[in-house]
């Protein structure tokens, strides 16, 4: 009896198991397919053709199937939810090379923005700014952006205007090598604005 409830429990396990494989199996197969509908997998009757002559109109898939068989070349769908769905003649091979070579340029070209942090205060001394001025100079022509912030303890919060004075002063030194990319704005007790980097031509 035992040796049967366990059988039964291994084979109901089994099957959960396998369930869940096809389950995802299936999940990625209409993925796969959508990226490489070419040739044999494009399951439409007919398409609008595009050939390096231009727009060919809307002609039979087979038709179309057997231009790029004389050619020697691949019949790819470029637009498979156009009606009817839009293929165009092409070394599918190379194209799919330049693309993932384009794609790597970009990646390589792409260029991450960081933003550091410059605290002030509202009664900060000229030393402490001319410190904080060089420090921000320095992320600033690395390419970072700079949130300067001013936190108001005490009664200080009823003086902000004296935080704003302080901002301006901070953008104006800098405004060489930045810009204000979002003015000064309080948040809570704290007031703070951004400075981005200027686009050098």
């Amino acid at each position: 009896m035992q040796y049967t409830v366990s059988r039964f429990y291994y084979t109901f396990i089994s099957c959960q198991v396998l369930s869940e494989v096809r389950t995802i199996a299936n999940a990625r197969q209409p993925q796969q397919q959508q990226k490489d509908l070419i040739n044999d997998r494009i399951r439409a009757h007919e398409v609008r053709l595009i050939t390096d002559d231009g727009d060919q109109g809307v002609i039979p898939k087979d038709e179309a199937q057997k231009m790029a068989d004389d050619a020697e070349l691949d019949l790819v769908l470029v637009q498979a939810t156009a009606k009817p769905p839009v293929a165009k003649i092409m070394d599918y091979g190379k194209f799919k090379f330049d693309s993932q070579k384009k794609q790597r340029e970009q990646r390589k070209n792409q260029k991450t923005v960081s933003v550091k942090e410059i605290r002030l205060s509202p009664t900060i001394d000229d030393n402490d700014f001319n410190t904080k001025e060089k420090a921000a100079t320095k992320f600033l022509e690395k390419g970072n952006k700079v949130k300067v912030s001013i936190r108001f303890r005490g009664r200080a919060i009823t003086h902000k205007e004296i935080g704003r004075e302080v901002m301006n002063r901070f953008a104006e030194d800098l405004q060489g090598i930045a810009k204000v990319e979002a003015r000064a704005k309080m948040e809570g007790r704290s007031m703070s604005m951004v400075l981005a980097p200027k686009e050098t031509k």
